[in-house]
């Protein structure tokens, strides 16, 4: 039975750009590799952590949205563990619930993300001139 996951990681800040889109392309492969779709990608970016982890105060946090079998969870996060770049990890299954708020926060983004129609701009409106009286 195939499920719905989300999976966010935390990637070490040393990493540079290339040492990063390797380190998704490598979970995104290892993914597909065993029977999954992705989903969805984002990539959130370097952010402050709450706490210090192995003394590091920040990251670059990532989320793929796939859907797999359950016993594919187990696999991905022994990958995490095993990888030093990555320094925390959490994967959830979603719900009916979850996949529709999923979805609804995909569009919404998407629609931000969109370049914007140049809105129609309207003709002015000329003011209504009473005629000229003469007086004699």
């Amino acid at each position: 039975m195939i499920k719905q996951y989300e999976t966010v990681f935390i990637a070490t800040p040393v990493l540079s750009d290339s040492q990063m889109k390797e380190a998704v392309a490598k979970y995104t492969s290892l993914i597909k590799k065993n029977g999954g779709e992705v989903v969805y990608e984002e990539d959130w970016g370097l952010k402050q952590l709450a706490y210090p982890i192995d003394h590091k105060t920040s990251g670059f946090y990532y989320l793929i949205e796939f859907k797999a079998e359950p016993s594919f969870v187990a696999t991905l996060e022994t990958q995490y563990h095993r990888d030093e770049r990555i320094i925390r990890y959490l994967t959830v299954a979603l719900d009916k619930h979850a996949v529709a708020y999923a979805e609804h926060r995909r569009s919404v983004r998407a629609a931000k993300l969109a370049p914007k129609a140049e809105e129609p701009v309207a003709e002015p409106v000329a003011a209504e001139v009473e005629p000229e009286v003469k007086e004699d």
